[in-house]
């Protein structure tokens, strides 16, 4: 990636490649925010300055985040000791994953708007369950909340008024997923990364420190 000699069409597969390595967001929410940060000129596929920066985004991020894995891992050594076999519900380093973009003073709300747009977009490509299965119309309904708190969301530039909906969605998906594999869940999981990513975004964009 760094090498100059390499083509640019190279160094660009090869931060898609880190990328895939770290993705704190998942890849194409950490890909967006990525090309929205780095201020590509025209585009990170053809300027190489703008993937050094985007590089440079990703390991100042990874840093962060691999000294929060020694953090928390030691804590947890001294919570073990003493008998607390079970990390705290609300530990944001715990399991399982969440999207978050650990370092700096706080993500970049340009970055996370654009990592936002990206998922709603994907999400919105992706048929809904079946009607058979929503025999009630509850998933339609879950299908249209979380679509409105996502334009809420894009509409006020990460800015939004009631940062708290998004996680109310997250709970009512998690409602309706069920252990082990079933249809259903096939259709919820992304359903649910997607209004993970969305809380995530509007919870920092309502901190002080985002962009």
């Amino acid at each position: 990636m760094r090498d100059e000699r390499v083509a640019a069409p190279r160094r660009y597969r090869a931060l898609r490649c880190a990328v895939g390595e770290y993705g704190p967001l998942g890849f194409h929410a950490t890909w967006a925010y990525l090309a929205a940060t780095a201020v590509p000129a025209p585009d990170l596929r053809r300027d190489t300055a703008a993937q050094l920066r985007a590089l440079a985004l990703l390991e100042t991020s990874r840093a962060a985040r691999i000294e929060e894995i020694a953090v928390f891992a030691a804590r947890r050594r001294v919570e073990k000791a003493a008998g607390v076999r079970v990390p705290r519900s609300d530990d944001p380093l715990a399991p399982p994953w969440r999207p978050r973009w650990p370092g700096g003073a706080g993500p970049s709300r340009l970055g996370l708007v654009a990592a936002v747009a990206d998922r709603r977009a994907a999400f919105l490509a992706v048929p809904r369950p079946d009607p058979s299965m929503d025999p009630r119309g509850r998933l339609a309904d879950l299908h249209g909340r979380l679509d409105a708190c996502a334009a809420a969301y894009l509409g006020a530039l990460g800015q939004v008024d009631d940062p708290d909906a998004p996680g109310d969605v997250v709970a009512d998906i998690r409602r309706h997923l069920t252990p082990g594999f079933a249809p259903l869940n096939v259709a919820l999981l992304p359903w649910l990364r997607f209004a993970t990513l969305l809380e995530y975004a509007a919870q920092a964009g309502a901190g002080p420190h985002p962009r």
